[in-house]
Protein backbone atom coordinates (compact mmCIF):
# COMPACT_ATOMS: atom_id res chain seq x y z
CA UNK A 1 0.00 0.00 0.00
CA UNK A 2 2.83 2.56 0.80
CA UNK A 3 4.22 1.55 -2.46
CA UNK A 4 1.40 2.51 -4.02
CA UNK A 5 0.41 5.24 -2.70
CA UNK A 6 4.01 6.84 -3.47
CA UNK A 7 3.12 6.36 -6.81
CA UNK A 8 0.57 7.83 -6.64
CA UNK A 9 1.92 11.16 -5.18
CA UNK A 10 4.03 11.76 -7.29
CA UNK A 11 2.02 11.45 -10.32
CA UNK A 12 -0.42 13.96 -8.85
CA UNK A 13 2.50 16.04 -8.16
CA UNK A 14 3.37 16.30 -11.79
CA UNK A 15 -0.14 17.14 -12.97
CA UNK A 16 -0.74 19.88 -10.64
CA UNK A 17 2.61 21.18 -11.81
CA UNK A 18 1.02 21.16 -15.09
CA UNK A 19 -2.63 22.50 -14.06
CA UNK A 20 -0.57 25.31 -12.24
CA UNK A 21 1.23 26.63 -15.15
CA UNK A 22 4.22 26.13 -13.70
CA UNK A 23 7.46 25.64 -16.37
CA UNK A 24 9.15 23.03 -13.97
CA UNK A 25 8.11 20.29 -11.96
CA UNK A 26 8.15 22.99 -8.61
CA UNK A 27 10.18 21.79 -5.69
CA UNK A 28 8.46 19.64 -3.18
CA UNK A 29 9.43 18.93 0.64
CA UNK A 30 8.64 15.44 -0.05
CA UNK A 31 10.18 14.99 -3.82
CA UNK A 32 13.72 16.12 -3.85
CA UNK A 33 15.12 16.05 -7.28
CA UNK A 34 17.89 17.50 -9.67
CA UNK A 35 17.02 17.82 -13.00
CA UNK A 36 18.38 18.91 -15.96
CA UNK A 37 16.99 21.31 -18.35
CA UNK A 38 17.97 21.77 -21.88
CA UNK A 39 17.55 25.29 -22.99
CA UNK A 40 15.21 26.90 -20.51
CA UNK A 41 15.10 30.75 -19.80
CA UNK A 42 15.80 31.31 -16.81
CA UNK A 43 14.41 34.49 -16.66
CA UNK A 44 11.08 33.62 -18.52
CA UNK A 45 8.08 33.36 -15.90
CA UNK A 46 5.89 32.48 -19.69
CA UNK A 47 8.19 29.74 -21.26
CA UNK A 48 7.41 26.17 -21.35
CA UNK A 49 10.22 24.05 -22.89
CA UNK A 50 11.42 20.47 -23.28
CA UNK A 51 13.58 19.50 -20.10
CA UNK A 52 14.95 16.09 -18.89
CA UNK A 53 14.51 15.50 -15.34
CA UNK A 54 17.76 12.89 -14.55
CA UNK A 55 17.95 12.25 -10.90
CA UNK A 56 15.87 12.31 -8.34
CA UNK A 57 17.60 12.41 -4.93
CA UNK A 58 18.20 9.11 -3.37
CA UNK A 59 17.34 10.81 0.27
CA UNK A 60 14.07 11.38 0.02
CA UNK A 61 12.25 10.48 3.34
CA UNK A 62 9.16 9.47 1.02
CA UNK A 63 11.06 7.67 -2.17
CA UNK A 64 14.91 7.31 -3.53
CA UNK A 65 14.45 6.54 -6.57
CA UNK A 66 15.40 7.51 -9.99
CA UNK A 67 12.09 7.54 -12.08
CA UNK A 68 10.51 8.30 -15.32
CA UNK A 69 7.16 8.48 -16.39
CA UNK A 70 6.75 7.37 -19.76
CA UNK A 71 3.47 8.93 -20.59
CA UNK A 72 0.51 10.73 -18.79
CA UNK A 73 -2.63 10.79 -20.63
CA UNK A 74 -3.34 13.51 -22.33
CA UNK A 75 -7.09 13.50 -21.44
CA UNK A 76 -7.41 12.62 -18.06
CA UNK A 77 -7.68 15.07 -15.28
CA UNK A 78 -6.68 12.23 -13.05
CA UNK A 79 -3.77 10.66 -13.14
CA UNK A 80 -4.38 8.27 -15.61
CA UNK A 81 -0.48 6.79 -16.38
CA UNK A 82 1.55 4.25 -17.95
CA UNK A 83 5.17 3.88 -16.11
CA UNK A 84 7.60 1.85 -16.66
CA UNK A 85 10.22 1.04 -14.39
CA UNK A 86 14.10 1.45 -14.62
CA UNK A 87 16.16 2.27 -11.87
CA UNK A 88 15.27 2.18 -8.16
CA UNK A 89 16.84 4.07 -5.21
CA UNK A 90 18.87 1.52 -3.10
CA UNK A 91 17.92 3.47 -0.10
CA UNK A 92 14.44 4.05 0.06
CA UNK A 93 12.25 2.38 2.29
CA UNK A 94 8.93 2.83 0.84
CA UNK A 95 9.31 1.69 -3.09
CA UNK A 96 11.76 -0.26 -5.16
CA UNK A 97 10.94 0.71 -8.16
CA UNK A 98 12.84 2.33 -11.54
CA UNK A 99 10.52 4.40 -13.56
CA UNK A 100 11.29 6.69 -16.71
CA UNK A 101 9.52 9.85 -17.42
CA UNK A 102 9.68 10.58 -21.11
CA UNK A 103 6.13 11.60 -22.35
CA UNK A 104 3.88 14.44 -20.63
CA UNK A 105 0.64 15.17 -22.28
CA UNK A 106 1.54 17.29 -25.71
CA UNK A 107 -2.22 19.38 -25.20
CA UNK A 108 -1.62 20.92 -21.99
CA UNK A 109 -0.07 24.85 -22.56
CA UNK A 110 1.70 24.90 -19.44
CA UNK A 111 3.81 21.36 -19.82
CA UNK A 112 6.87 21.30 -19.28
CA UNK A 113 8.33 18.24 -21.74
CA UNK A 114 10.96 16.36 -20.47
CA UNK A 115 14.31 16.21 -22.97
CA UNK A 116 17.67 16.48 -22.69
CA UNK A 117 17.86 18.40 -26.37
CA UNK A 118 15.35 21.13 -26.91
CA UNK A 119 12.73 19.96 -29.30
CA UNK A 120 10.87 23.07 -29.55
CA UNK A 121 11.10 24.50 -33.23
CA UNK A 122 12.84 28.15 -34.26
CA UNK A 123 10.93 30.56 -32.23
CA UNK A 124 12.18 33.16 -35.26
CA UNK A 125 9.20 34.30 -36.96
CA UNK A 126 9.57 34.63 -40.67
CA UNK A 127 6.75 35.14 -43.58
CA UNK A 128 6.20 31.79 -45.40
CA UNK A 129 8.40 32.68 -48.50
CA UNK A 130 11.76 32.20 -48.42
CA UNK A 131 14.31 35.89 -47.45
CA UNK A 132 14.79 37.69 -50.22
CA UNK A 133 18.23 38.35 -49.43
CA UNK A 134 18.63 34.42 -48.86
CA UNK A 135 17.26 33.72 -52.91
CA UNK A 136 19.86 33.70 -55.76
CA UNK A 137 19.72 31.75 -59.21
CA UNK A 138 22.56 29.01 -57.69
CA UNK A 139 23.02 25.21 -57.64
CA UNK A 140 20.64 24.08 -55.27
CA UNK A 141 18.13 27.29 -56.15
CA UNK A 142 15.14 24.75 -56.79
CA UNK A 143 15.18 23.37 -53.28
CA UNK A 144 15.29 26.56 -51.28
CA UNK A 145 11.74 26.79 -51.03
CA UNK A 146 11.42 23.29 -49.59
CA UNK A 147 14.49 23.20 -47.43
CA UNK A 148 13.38 26.35 -46.03
CA UNK A 149 10.24 25.06 -44.55
CA UNK A 150 11.80 21.99 -43.68
CA UNK A 151 14.56 24.67 -41.64
CA UNK A 152 11.60 25.92 -39.76
CA UNK A 153 10.44 22.75 -38.20
CA UNK A 154 13.58 22.38 -36.48
CA UNK A 155 14.59 23.27 -33.19
CA UNK A 156 17.93 25.07 -32.20
CA UNK A 157 20.07 21.29 -31.66
CA UNK A 158 19.17 19.71 -34.68
CA UNK A 159 19.78 23.04 -36.80
CA UNK A 160 23.32 23.76 -35.10
CA UNK A 161 23.78 19.24 -35.48
CA UNK A 162 23.76 20.45 -39.33
CA UNK A 163 26.30 22.43 -39.14
CA UNK A 164 29.14 19.61 -38.69
CA UNK A 165 31.19 17.69 -40.89
CA UNK A 166 32.17 15.63 -37.52
CA UNK A 167 35.05 13.88 -37.45
CA UNK A 168 33.48 9.89 -37.00
CA UNK A 169 34.16 8.69 -33.34
CA UNK A 170 35.46 4.65 -33.17
CA UNK A 171 32.65 3.73 -30.84
CA UNK A 172 28.77 4.11 -30.67
CA UNK A 173 29.14 6.53 -34.21
CA UNK A 174 25.49 6.29 -34.43
CA UNK A 175 24.36 7.16 -31.37
CA UNK A 176 26.69 9.97 -31.30
CA UNK A 177 25.77 10.90 -34.71
CA UNK A 178 21.70 10.67 -33.20
CA UNK A 179 22.64 12.85 -29.90
CA UNK A 180 24.44 16.45 -31.93
CA UNK A 181 21.62 15.49 -34.57
CA UNK A 182 24.74 15.83 -37.02
CA UNK A 183 24.67 16.50 -40.93
CA UNK A 184 27.54 14.97 -41.66
CA UNK A 185 30.75 12.30 -41.00
CA UNK A 186 34.28 12.82 -42.49
CA UNK A 187 36.00 9.46 -42.62
CA UNK A 188 39.70 8.94 -42.44
CA UNK A 189 42.12 5.82 -42.66
CA UNK A 190 41.24 4.34 -39.30
CA UNK A 191 37.69 4.50 -40.29
CA UNK A 192 38.58 2.03 -43.53
CA UNK A 193 41.47 -0.05 -41.66
CA UNK A 194 41.00 -3.80 -41.41
CA UNK A 195 37.67 -4.03 -42.57
CA UNK A 196 35.76 -5.52 -45.52
CA UNK A 197 34.25 -3.92 -48.09
CA UNK A 198 30.84 -5.21 -47.10
CA UNK A 199 31.44 -3.84 -42.71
CA UNK A 200 32.37 -0.24 -44.50
CA UNK A 201 29.46 -0.08 -46.42
CA UNK A 202 27.79 -1.27 -43.66
CA UNK A 203 28.24 1.23 -41.14
CA UNK A 204 28.24 3.83 -43.54
CA UNK A 205 24.59 2.93 -44.03
CA UNK A 206 24.51 3.00 -40.64
CA UNK A 207 25.57 6.27 -40.27
CA UNK A 208 23.56 7.88 -43.52
CA UNK A 209 20.55 6.32 -42.30
CA UNK A 210 20.38 7.21 -38.70
CA UNK A 211 18.00 9.81 -38.09
CA UNK A 212 15.28 11.72 -39.97
CA UNK A 213 17.44 13.93 -42.40
CA UNK A 214 20.17 11.68 -44.07
CA UNK A 215 23.63 12.42 -43.02
CA UNK A 216 26.51 13.80 -46.13
CA UNK A 217 29.21 11.41 -45.99
CA UNK A 218 32.85 12.72 -47.10
CA UNK A 219 36.23 11.56 -47.21
CA UNK A 220 39.71 12.68 -49.28
CA UNK A 221 40.45 10.51 -51.51
CA UNK A 222 42.76 12.95 -53.56
CA UNK A 223 45.14 9.98 -54.60
CA UNK A 224 48.39 10.07 -53.79
CA UNK A 225 50.10 11.23 -50.60
CA UNK A 226 46.26 11.24 -49.70
CA UNK A 227 44.24 8.20 -50.48
CA UNK A 228 42.14 6.77 -47.25
CA UNK A 229 40.10 4.12 -49.26
CA UNK A 230 42.61 2.99 -51.93
CA UNK A 231 45.79 2.66 -49.83
CA UNK A 232 43.39 -0.54 -48.55
CA UNK A 233 44.18 -3.67 -50.38
CA UNK A 234 40.79 -5.08 -49.14
CA UNK A 235 38.92 -2.64 -50.05
CA UNK A 236 40.72 -1.18 -53.80
CA UNK A 237 42.51 -3.06 -56.29
CA UNK A 238 45.35 -0.37 -56.65
CA UNK A 239 46.16 2.86 -54.79
CA UNK A 240 44.98 5.69 -56.86
CA UNK A 241 48.32 7.95 -58.20
CA UNK A 242 48.74 11.84 -57.20
CA UNK A 243 47.16 13.81 -60.07
CA UNK A 244 50.86 14.95 -60.98
CA UNK A 245 52.32 11.33 -62.20
CA UNK A 246 48.89 10.88 -63.66
CA UNK A 247 48.91 13.82 -65.87
CA UNK A 248 52.70 13.44 -66.15
CA UNK A 249 52.18 9.86 -67.28
CA UNK A 250 48.98 10.15 -69.67
CA UNK A 251 47.86 13.57 -69.83
CA UNK A 252 44.21 15.00 -69.26
CA UNK A 253 43.08 11.68 -70.71
CA UNK A 254 44.71 9.76 -68.13
CA UNK A 255 42.92 12.24 -65.57
CA UNK A 256 39.84 11.61 -66.47
CA UNK A 257 40.10 7.95 -66.89
CA UNK A 258 41.21 8.29 -63.06
CA UNK A 259 38.44 10.32 -61.93
CA UNK A 260 35.88 7.77 -63.07
CA UNK A 261 37.59 5.29 -61.13
CA UNK A 262 37.64 7.38 -57.86
CA UNK A 263 34.10 8.70 -58.43
CA UNK A 264 32.91 5.30 -59.11
CA UNK A 265 35.04 3.44 -56.23
CA UNK A 266 33.43 6.39 -53.54
CA UNK A 267 29.74 5.58 -54.42
CA UNK A 268 30.11 2.23 -54.54
CA UNK A 269 30.91 2.91 -50.94
CA UNK A 270 28.15 4.99 -50.71
CA UNK A 271 30.60 8.26 -49.95
CA UNK A 272 29.02 11.02 -51.43
CA UNK A 273 30.86 13.87 -51.01
CA UNK A 274 35.35 13.61 -51.94
CA UNK A 275 37.13 16.72 -50.21
CA UNK A 276 38.95 16.78 -53.74
CA UNK A 277 40.39 18.41 -56.25
CA UNK A 278 43.26 20.30 -54.79
CA UNK A 279 42.72 23.81 -56.73
CA UNK A 280 46.17 24.98 -55.46
CA UNK A 281 49.20 26.00 -57.60
CA UNK A 282 52.55 25.07 -56.57
CA UNK A 283 55.46 24.38 -59.15
CA UNK A 284 58.29 24.67 -56.26
CA UNK A 285 58.89 21.15 -54.54
CA UNK A 286 59.89 22.27 -51.53
CA UNK A 287 56.22 23.96 -50.78
CA UNK A 288 53.77 22.05 -48.71
CA UNK A 289 51.22 21.51 -51.24
CA UNK A 290 53.66 20.55 -53.84
CA UNK A 291 52.74 17.02 -53.67
CA UNK A 292 49.43 16.98 -53.54
CA UNK A 293 48.76 19.30 -56.47
CA UNK A 294 49.05 19.21 -60.15
CA UNK A 295 51.85 21.16 -60.43
CA UNK A 296 51.55 22.53 -63.58
CA UNK A 297 50.82 26.62 -65.26
CA UNK A 298 47.15 28.11 -64.37
CA UNK A 299 45.84 26.80 -67.33
CA UNK A 300 46.64 23.00 -66.54
CA UNK A 301 45.68 23.50 -63.08
CA UNK A 302 42.07 24.64 -64.25
CA UNK A 303 41.45 21.81 -66.70
CA UNK A 304 42.43 18.87 -64.18
CA UNK A 305 39.95 20.89 -61.61
CA UNK A 306 37.21 21.60 -64.64
CA UNK A 307 37.22 18.07 -65.74
CA UNK A 308 37.47 16.49 -62.03
CA UNK A 309 34.70 17.87 -61.13
CA UNK A 310 32.35 17.43 -64.23
CA UNK A 311 33.33 14.13 -64.00
CA UNK A 312 32.95 13.23 -60.40
CA UNK A 313 29.77 15.29 -59.86
CA UNK A 314 28.12 13.16 -63.06
CA UNK A 315 28.52 9.69 -61.31
CA UNK A 316 27.09 11.04 -57.85
CA UNK A 317 29.99 12.27 -56.30
CA UNK A 318 29.93 16.12 -54.32
CA UNK A 319 33.51 17.78 -55.35
CA UNK A 320 35.09 20.00 -52.62
CA UNK A 321 37.73 22.52 -54.52
CA UNK A 322 40.10 23.26 -51.68
CA UNK A 323 41.86 25.01 -49.97
CA UNK A 324 40.41 28.67 -51.24
CA UNK A 325 41.80 31.65 -51.42
CA UNK A 326 44.59 29.49 -52.54
CA UNK A 327 47.36 27.16 -50.30
CA UNK A 328 50.40 29.10 -52.88
CA UNK A 329 53.98 27.99 -50.90
CA UNK A 330 52.56 28.61 -47.67
CA UNK A 331 53.66 25.72 -44.72
CA UNK A 332 52.05 23.12 -43.12
CA UNK A 333 48.53 24.62 -41.38
CA UNK A 334 48.19 21.00 -39.04
CA UNK A 335 51.45 22.16 -37.70
CA UNK A 336 51.05 26.00 -36.98
CA UNK A 337 50.19 28.78 -38.16
CA UNK A 338 50.76 30.12 -42.12
CA UNK A 339 50.76 33.29 -42.91
CA UNK A 340 50.41 34.36 -47.17
CA UNK A 341 52.37 37.81 -47.97
CA UNK A 342 51.40 37.63 -51.49
CA UNK A 343 49.70 40.83 -52.77
CA UNK A 344 45.54 40.18 -54.10
CA UNK A 345 46.50 40.80 -57.71
CA UNK A 346 48.33 37.73 -57.46
CA UNK A 347 45.06 35.94 -56.16
CA UNK A 348 43.44 37.37 -59.27
CA UNK A 349 45.40 36.08 -62.17
CA UNK A 350 46.31 32.86 -60.41
CA UNK A 351 45.60 31.08 -57.46
CA UNK A 352 41.44 31.75 -57.81
CA UNK A 353 41.34 30.96 -61.69
CA UNK A 354 41.35 27.10 -60.67
CA UNK A 355 37.82 28.06 -58.14
CA UNK A 356 36.18 30.18 -61.30
CA UNK A 357 37.02 26.70 -63.55
CA UNK A 358 34.78 24.44 -60.59
CA UNK A 359 32.47 26.83 -60.05
CA UNK A 360 31.82 27.23 -63.42
CA UNK A 361 31.08 23.22 -63.36
CA UNK A 362 28.64 23.83 -60.61
CA UNK A 363 31.01 22.71 -57.82
CA UNK A 364 28.98 21.83 -54.68
CA UNK A 365 31.72 22.75 -52.73
CA UNK A 366 34.76 24.97 -51.26
CA UNK A 367 36.63 24.49 -48.57
CA UNK A 368 38.91 27.05 -47.11
CA UNK A 369 42.20 27.29 -45.59
CA UNK A 370 43.44 28.46 -42.20
CA UNK A 371 46.05 30.92 -43.84
CA UNK A 372 45.98 33.95 -43.02
CA UNK A 373 46.05 35.90 -46.18
CA UNK A 374 47.10 39.69 -45.33
CA UNK A 375 45.79 41.32 -48.60
CA UNK A 376 42.59 39.88 -47.77
CA UNK A 377 42.13 39.87 -43.82
CA UNK A 378 45.62 40.06 -41.97
CA UNK A 379 43.49 39.32 -38.97
CA UNK A 380 42.23 36.14 -38.69
CA UNK A 381 42.52 32.56 -40.63
CA UNK A 382 40.80 32.64 -44.38
CA UNK A 383 38.60 30.04 -42.19
CA UNK A 384 36.75 32.21 -40.33
CA UNK A 385 37.54 35.66 -42.11
CA UNK A 386 34.18 37.25 -43.15
CA UNK A 387 36.39 39.12 -45.85
CA UNK A 388 37.29 36.27 -47.47
CA UNK A 389 34.19 34.48 -47.48
CA UNK A 390 32.58 37.68 -48.92
CA UNK A 391 35.01 37.51 -51.63
CA UNK A 392 33.86 33.86 -52.48
CA UNK A 393 30.56 34.71 -53.00
CA UNK A 394 30.40 38.26 -54.30
CA UNK A 395 33.82 38.05 -56.61
CA UNK A 396 33.97 34.27 -57.26
CA UNK A 397 29.76 34.08 -57.28
CA UNK A 398 30.13 30.44 -54.93
CA UNK A 399 26.45 29.61 -54.49
CA UNK A 400 27.23 26.54 -52.65
CA UNK A 401 28.44 25.11 -49.76
CA UNK A 402 31.71 27.26 -47.62
CA UNK A 403 33.40 24.65 -45.66
CA UNK A 404 36.06 24.95 -42.82
CA UNK A 405 39.30 22.56 -43.36
CA UNK A 406 39.52 21.03 -39.98
CA UNK A 407 39.16 23.16 -37.11
CA UNK A 408 40.72 20.72 -34.94
CA UNK A 409 43.89 21.66 -37.13
CA UNK A 410 46.92 23.61 -34.70
CA UNK A 411 46.82 26.88 -36.94
CA UNK A 412 43.26 27.42 -35.71
CA UNK A 413 43.87 25.70 -31.90
CA UNK A 414 46.89 28.13 -31.78
CA UNK A 415 44.66 30.90 -32.87
CA UNK A 416 41.70 30.60 -30.47
CA UNK A 417 44.19 29.77 -27.54
CA UNK A 418 42.46 26.48 -27.25
CA UNK A 419 39.11 27.35 -27.36
CA UNK A 420 36.33 26.71 -29.69
CA UNK A 421 36.39 28.71 -32.93
CA UNK A 422 32.82 27.57 -33.89
CA UNK A 423 31.01 30.90 -33.34
CA UNK A 424 34.07 33.02 -35.29
CA UNK A 425 33.58 30.35 -38.26
CA UNK A 426 29.61 30.68 -38.37
CA UNK A 427 29.80 34.35 -38.19
CA UNK A 428 32.30 34.58 -41.36
CA UNK A 429 29.67 32.34 -43.48
CA UNK A 430 30.95 28.85 -43.60
CA UNK A 431 27.59 26.59 -43.97
CA UNK A 432 29.26 23.54 -42.35
CA UNK A 433 32.36 23.14 -40.07
CA UNK A 434 35.05 20.27 -40.76
CA UNK A 435 35.46 19.16 -36.64
CA UNK A 436 36.74 16.04 -34.60
CA UNK A 437 34.50 14.31 -32.61
CA UNK A 438 35.67 15.23 -28.87
CA UNK A 439 35.03 18.84 -30.32
CA UNK A 440 31.30 18.82 -30.85
CA UNK A 441 30.54 19.05 -27.14
CA UNK A 442 32.01 22.50 -26.67
CA UNK A 443 30.89 23.53 -30.13
CA UNK A 444 27.53 23.12 -29.75
CA UNK A 445 27.59 24.74 -26.44
CA UNK A 446 29.75 27.93 -27.65
CA UNK A 447 27.20 28.16 -30.39
CA UNK A 448 23.95 28.32 -28.17
CA UNK A 449 24.93 30.49 -25.82
CA UNK A 450 26.19 32.77 -28.36
CA UNK A 451 22.79 32.93 -30.10
CA UNK A 452 21.39 33.19 -26.42
CA UNK A 453 23.36 36.24 -25.72
CA UNK A 454 22.90 37.55 -29.00
CA UNK A 455 26.66 37.21 -30.11
CA UNK A 456 25.39 35.45 -33.33
CA UNK A 457 22.26 35.85 -34.61
CA UNK A 458 20.22 32.95 -35.32
CA UNK A 459 19.33 34.05 -38.72
CA UNK A 460 22.81 33.13 -39.90
CA UNK A 461 22.32 29.53 -38.69
CA UNK A 462 18.83 28.97 -40.70
CA UNK A 463 20.34 30.50 -43.23
CA UNK A 464 23.09 27.91 -43.45
CA UNK A 465 21.29 25.18 -42.65
CA UNK A 466 18.67 25.76 -45.37
CA UNK A 467 21.22 26.29 -47.78
CA UNK A 468 22.59 22.31 -46.57
CA UNK A 469 19.09 21.27 -46.55
CA UNK A 470 18.66 22.49 -50.49
CA UNK A 471 22.02 20.24 -51.02
CA UNK A 472 20.32 17.41 -49.64
CA UNK A 473 17.14 18.08 -51.32
CA UNK A 474 19.28 18.01 -54.64
CA UNK A 475 21.48 14.93 -54.55
CA UNK A 476 17.90 13.03 -53.44
CA UNK A 477 19.29 12.38 -50.35
CA UNK A 478 15.80 13.50 -48.61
Amino acid sequence: MKKSLSVLSILMAICLSACSGADTIPENPELSSETVISEVSENSPEQSSKTAVSEISENSPEQSSEKAVSKVSENSPEQSSETDVSEVSENSPEQSSETDVSEISENSPEQSVISEVSQQPSQIEYEDEIPTEWQDNGIFSEYYQKAFDKMRTMSLDEKIGQMFYARCPQYDAVEFAQKYHLGGYVLFGVDFADKSKDEVKNNINSYVNSQEIPMTIAVDEEGGTVVRISSKPALYDEEFQSPRDIYNEGGMDAIKENALAMAQMLKDFNIDVNFAPVCDISLNEYDFMYYRSIGHDVDTVCEFVSEFTKIAQENGVSATLKHFPGYGNNVDTHTGIAIDERPYELFVDEDFKPFEAGIQQNAHIVMVSHNIVNCMDSTKPASLSKTVHDILRNELNFTGLAVTDDLEMDAITEYTNGQSPAVTAILAGNDMLTIGDTMIDDAVSSIKSAVSDGTLDETLIDHAVTRILAFKYYKNMM
